[in-house]
């Protein structure tokens, strides 16, 4: 490897570095409890958006052969 391949790839590990400890102090700051909070009780409430996508039976079709069922 040339030096100008190591060095690359050193500037480059210490600026992805730089990034995920960005992102991290980001996720976890003060500014995002709300989001957290409401995100947590998504779970616990009756009327959330994604209850009545799911609120439709599903069919499954099974085609049968004479020895065996699949799914």
């Amino acid at each position: 490897m040339s030096e100008l391949q190591q060095t690359l790839s050193g500037l480059m590990t210490g600026l992805l570095l730089i990034l995920f400890i960005g992102i991290c102090i980001w996720s976890w700051s003060g500014k995002r409890k709300e989001s957290f909070e409401h995100m947590a009780s998504l779970p616990l409430e009756e009327d959330s958006p994604l209850t009545h996508i799911h609120s439709k039976p599903i069919q499954i079709k099974v085609k049968t052969d004479k020895s065996e069922a699949s799914l």
